[in-house]
């Protein structure tokens, strides 16, 4: 009697068992979904920190670019002007 009694009240808990390591197993395949979810987002971080910092890179050559045709600008209308100031009034 006392076996049947220790069947019976495994009975119950197996299910519980059953349905804790199906929780289990279920939150283990959502953590590895997580974590490779997050591995992608800091992979795709990255790569948008390269290629912001390249093209901060790009814009600084640029202003510089400009500053210096900016300035050959300048100083080709200065000396344009200079010529034509020269040359006699008709």
């Amino acid at each position: 009697m006392c076996y049947g009694h220790q069947r019976r009240s495994l009975s119950p808990n197996r299910p519980s068992r059953n349905n804790n390591a199906l929780a289990v197993d279920t939150l283990r395949v959502r953590l590895a979904e997580t974590e490779a979810r997050l591995e992608r987002a800091r992979a795709r971080e990255a790569e948008l920190t390269r290629r912001l910092e390249e093209m901060k890179r790009f814009v600084s050559v640029m202003e510089i670019l400009e500053s210096y045709l900016k300035q050959r600008f300048h100083e080709q209308r200065e000396y344009v002007e200079r010529i034509f100031s020269s040359l006699p009034a008709k």
